[in-house]
């Protein structure tokens, strides 16, 4: 990985917490019972673990939403949030697209999405030099409430395959 530590920035990727199932169309599927759980859990670890970002980008889908709220509420800051469509079932260029969007001043990014976009998005940006126990974690499954924290030399519009080394990943559970 190039760059020294100050030019490192942290690429942290959530999935929504659990969602209920409900007759309502995909977009408005709410949390569920374990989702209300787990979701203030993940704020938790983002605090404990010095991943609190900056920025966060979120699909607009009503559990991504509700897991950022909850979330947020185990946070000391506030960041600044974009809710962005094109997280909503993207899939990797897609969210490559709406990282590059973000601000540049920004050296946490907080992303919340869906599966399979998050675990893709994982694997693609990984390099040689990440975790292999948090490689292959993410390579089997990437569960509601995972967290993976990618560090990148880079700005948000050059991020490309390999680029980044994944540190980190958890499943905060309340």
């Amino acid at each position: 990985m190039s760059g020294d530590l100050y030019d490192t920035r942290w690429l942290v990727v959530l999935r929504h917490a659990k969602s209920a199932w409900p007759d309502v169309p995909d977009v408005k599927r709410p949390l569920g019972k374990r989702g209300h759980r787990d979701a203030p859990k993940a704020g938790v670890w983002l605090r404990d673990h010095g991943r609190a970002p900056d920025q966060v980008l979120c699909s607009p889908a009503r559990r991504t939403r509700e897991t950022w709220q909850l979330a947020a509420t185990r946070l000391a800051a506030s960041p600044p949030v974009t809710y962005d469509r094109r997280v909503y079932g993207a899939d990797t260029t897609l969210l490559l697209r709406a990282i590059a969007d973000c601000p540049e001043w920004a050296t946490t990014l907080l992303l919340i999405g869906h599966c399979p976009g998050v675990q893709d998005l994982t694997l693609y940006l990984a390099g040689d030099d990440s975790d292999e126990g948090a490689l292959e974690r993410v390579r089997t499954k990437f569960p509601t409430s995972g967290i993976a924290v990618l560090a990148v030399p880079t700005g948000w519009t050059g991020l490309a395959s390999g680029v980044g080394r994944l540190t980190e990943f958890a499943v905060p559970r309340g």
